[in-house]
């Protein structure tokens, strides 16, 4: 790869973040819409999209960011009101800009499809056309009090206090002539000429020089070039110039717009936003090293607002600037990115390593080495802490993801017409990435699910006696070894004759069926069944389960169920934390060999114990009490018995999948074994009761069960073998 495609990938990738960021402030301001730091955040987004695709020479990107970031500029400086149409236009906007983006990445050098320019200046003219009629807010008046008296309008004007030394008579200093230059630069709105420092009778001095002013200067001028009027009087008068009141948003803005690449001193942030010149302060630092000496230093940003040569608010949101970014950079001083690719590449090496380590174990053992045994020992936990290390550099937060479907449930809830609100906990869960990515589809079906099937219109929720505002909870916790999911809502729940109605109708299941009430309601993942009367582009074709179901499944997770009519319901997803390595536990049938993940083991007993009560027949026994259907490995694999014999010995392992149990019959029991994951390939991939395969110590294979499908198996008791699927 060379550098300029790195750079390419950097640029998509901040892109990208960028935007979900600008959803998320978009949503953020529905419900926050005089958030100032959120349409900071925003501009700023858009703003460094506008400079990263300037870089590349990406010209229509430059073209319609700008266009939007002038729209938030209106909105920061008060111009323009944020409301719930500009809130849906700027959202329209962040996924054309993502669709630009897009575009340049995949065809730079091509112009851009006629119906994505089209689409540019329609939203372009929605951007500019709520300008038109925008009328800004009238400023709030406010008055500055001068020194020594009398009141000076700085809303629109430079406040310049000029105390005059008493030399500067006898040093040529025509105070005058500076008033008439500073003319040259704007126009004197007021002067007050004051003499706070004149003795009284004779001890005035009439060479001396008492004169004080207090001028208000309305000017386009910036502070330096203002200040240079007084150049040539520095030394012989005090000057201090204080912005216009109206020019404090655009400091403000200014210091929001700072790039935080390095922490800056205060007086660097001001003198850069054009606040302070750098001869205040010069002047300020001067004037804190000599309190230093007399024992009474103060914050150089308390000395510069006593001096009133900045106002207050700035120096305080340049302090909180200053801060930020120093929590910032010490924040991503503790990353670094690293492509995904050598991640991957990076677990892989440490599966082999897992599978030698295990080779070497066996060497150990076979040969009876017991000096190396330690040695053994201590590489094993060794290779255990390189493992589960080098799981964690590919965990991710689950929050990410659900934060995106607040857009979701927002459009979909306006087509829908109904006032839905998204709850989100449990986002600081982690997962591994590849799960989260694999994941999302599964997710947005049951969120659109739930805002189609589940929660009522308004007017059926007053009736029913609920508020008319329905909710949508995400939620995702650690359990067992396992990360659950779940999409819960408030809504009227399923209607359990309806879903047998439709199954019986649609052949599932007959009418004489004994299905428990969790059976029935697992029937909404059939393929082809829906309680929806009428589809729509939404759902009610009765695919979008069958497809969750299958997806979680093929991810080595269950989903459950639970509902209450007119309560609403809350679907569970239990996923394992990681596609790459597992601890499994490895059981044997004659010469086969297989891995069972362990968390989902429940316990192990011997086949015959006194505890259990075996119907062989049914294929059930009574543990404990509790009915428990199993499984004979060796039978549902149709594997040839090389041992017969009543003196057999068999186990039994019970294993857990969701809230179902059963109990697998096998020969032996060989204990804990890091598994390391391999896919199956395309020609098995459809074989059922198996989800993988992995590389023992001694180079050969042995077969990850399906936990959850040969639980469903022996629940069912239907004849499920080991066949590829005709589908």
């Amino acid at each position: 790869m060379s550098d300029f495609d790195a750079a390419l990938n950097i640029f998509a990738q901040e892109a990208g973040e960028l935007l979900n960021d600008m959803e998320d402030a978009l949503l953020a301001l529905e419900s926050a819409p005089g958030d100032a730091e959120i349409v900071n955040r925003l501009f700023r987004a858009m703003h460094t999209i506008k400079g990263s695709s300037g870089l590349f020479g990406f010209d229509p990107i430059v073209a319609f960011t700008h266009e939007a970031e002038t729209v938030l500029d209106g909105v920061r400086q008060g111009e323009r009101p944020i409301d719930a149409e500009l809130i849906s236009v700027l959202l329209d906007s962040k996924d054309h800009v993502a669709q630009l983006v897009e575009h340049c990445l995949a065809a730079p050098e091509t112009a851009l499809p006629e119906d994505l320019v089209a689409r540019g200046r329609s939203l372009i003219g929605r951007l500019g056309g709520r300008c038109e009629g925008a009328v800004s807010p009238a400023p709030e008046p406010s008055v500055l009090t001068s020194e020594a008296g009398g009141p000076i309008s700085a809303d629109d004007h430079w406040l310049i206090s000029l105390a005059f030394g008493e030399n500067a008579f006898r040093n040529g200093m025509d105070p005058l002539s500076f008033i008439r230059y500073l003319t040259t630069l704007g126009e004197i709105r007021q002067i007050l000429t004051l003499a706070p420092t004149m003795p009284a009778g004779d001890s005035m001095d009439p060479e001396s020089c008492y004169l004080h002013f207090k001028i208000a200067l309305q000017s386009e001028a910036n502070k330096q070039t203002i200040e240079s009027v007084f150049e040539f009087i520095v030394d012989d008068c005090d000057i201090k110039i204080l912005p216009p009141n109206a020019k404090l948003s655009d400091y403000l803005g200014l210091l929001d717009n700072l790039e935080p690449s390095q922490w800056q001193k205060l007086g660097d942030m001001l003198v850069e936003i054009g606040a302070l010149t750098r001869g205040e302060i010069d002047s300020a630092l001067r004037e804190q090293d000599a309190a230093r000496c007399a024992g009474a230093g103060k914050p150089i940003g308390e000395i510069l607002v006593e001096r009133q040569v900045v106002q207050q608010p700035i120096v305080e949101h340049a302090l909180l600037k200053q801060e930020q970014t120093k929590q910032k950079l010490a924040a991503e001083a503790n990353y670094i990115r690293v492509d995904a690719g050598k991640l991957g590449h990076l677990i892989d090496l440490v599966g082999e390593l897992v599978i030698s380590s295990a080779a070497m174990n066996l060497i150990v053992e076979r040969h009876g080495l017991g000096d190396a045994g330690d040695v053994a020992a201590g590489m094993n936990a060794l290779v255990g802490s390189i493992r589960d290390t080098a799981l964690e550099l590919r965990m991710v937060q689950i929050g990410e993801t659900f934060s995106r479907f607040r857009r979701v449930v927002r459009d979909v809830g306006k087509e829908l017409r109904k006032d839905i609100e998204l709850y989100i906990s449990g986002g600081e869960t982690e997962l591994d990435k590849a799960m989260v990515e694999k994941i999302n589809d599964p997710l947005t079906h049951l969120v659109r699910n739930a805002l189609d099937h589940g929660i009522e219109p308004p007017e059926q929720r007053l009736a029913a006696g609920k508020p008319a505002q329905g909710s949508v909870h995400l939620n995702a916790f650690h359990q067992s070894g396992h990360i659950v999911i779940q999409v819960s809502d408030d809504g009227a729940g399923l209607n359990a004759d309806k879903i047998v109605a439709k199954a019986i109708a649609a052949g599932l299941i007959k009418a004489d069926h004994s299905l428990s009430r969790q059976e029935i309601y697992g029937l909404i993942f059939a393929a082809g069944l829906s309680t929806k009367e009428q589809a729509t582009s939404l759902s009610g074709r009765g695919v979008g389960m069958d497809v969750v179901k299958k997806n979680i499944e093929a991810l080595r997770g269950s989903v459950a169920i639970d509902s209450v009519e007119g309560q609403g319901t809350t679907i569970s997803i239990e996923l394992p934390l990681t596609l790459a390595i597992i601890d499994g536990f490895m059981v044997g049938c004659d010469r086969e060999r297989y891995i069972i993940p362990l968390n989902l083991v429940d316990e192990c007993l011997e086949m015959g114990d006194k505890e259990c009560n075996i119907d062989e027949v049914e294929h059930y026994i009574n543990l404990r009490g509790q009915v428990l259907p199993y499984l004979r490995l060796s039978e549902y694999f149709q594997q040839p018995r090389t041992e017969t014999g009543e003196g057999r010995r068999e186990s039994m392992v019970v294993v857990k999948s969701g809230r179902g149990k059963a109990g697998f019959v096998v020969d032996e029991l060989h204990g804990e074994h890091q598994t390391v994951i391999k896919p199956l390939g395309k020609v098995f991939e459809k074989l059922t009761g198996i989800t993988g395969a992995t590389v023992l110590g001694d180079g050969t294979v042995a077969l990850i069960l399906d936990v959850p499908g040969l639980v469903q198996a022996a629940t069912t008791r239907r004849p499920s073998r080991l066949t590829a699927s005709s589908a």
